[in-house]
C-alpha cells in the first residue's frame, strides 16, 4: 500500500526556514506527480505545491510562490519543500500527497496522503 512519511516540522520564528521532508513508498515513486498540501486552524484544506514525475514542472499556490521550493530525489522515493521566509500564516499541519489534487466540492482532493507534520511560525 501507499505510505507517505512526513519528517521535518517544527517551530521556526517569522522570516525562517524550515525543510520539510517525506519518504515514499508502495509505489513506483519515479512515475507519480506529487504535493505539499496543508490545513491550518479552522481553514479548508490548501494546495500548496505540486511537482511533475521528473520534476519539470511545478505549481505554487500564490501564498508561497517566491517563498517555498518543491523538488524530489527519485533515488531516495522522497519528495521535500523547502520553506523560506516563513510567516505566522503559514502555520498549519503539512501533508505530503500522491499525485496532483481533483478539485471536487471547492477543495483539493488527494488519493493518498501522509500523516502530516506540524508547522508553527510564531515569534
Amino acid at each position: 500500500q501507499v505510505q507517505l512519511v512526513e519528517s521535518g516540522g517544527g517551530l521556526a520564528q517569522p522570516g525562517g526556514s524550515l525543510r520539510l521532508s517525506c519518504a515514499a513508498s508502495g509505489f513506483t515513486f519515479s512515475n507519480s506527480a506529487m504535493s505539499w498540501a496543508r490545513q491550518a486552524p479552522g481553514k479548508g484544506l490548501e494546495w500548496v505545491s505540486g511537482i511533475y514525475k521528473d520534476g519539470t514542472n511545478t505549481y505554487y499556490a500564490d501564498s508561497v510562490k517566491g517563498r517555498f521550493t518543491i523538488s524530489r530525489d527519485n533515488a531516495k522515493n522522497t519528495l521535500y519543500l523547502q520553506m523560506n521566509s516563513l510567516k505566522p500564516e503559514d502555520t498549519a499541519l503539512y501533508y505530503c500527497a500522491k499525485d496532483f489534487p481533483i478539485m471536487v466540492t471547492g477543495e483539493p482532493d488527494f488519493g493518498s496522503w501522509g500523516r502530516g507534520t506540524q508547522v508553527t511560525v510564531s515569534s
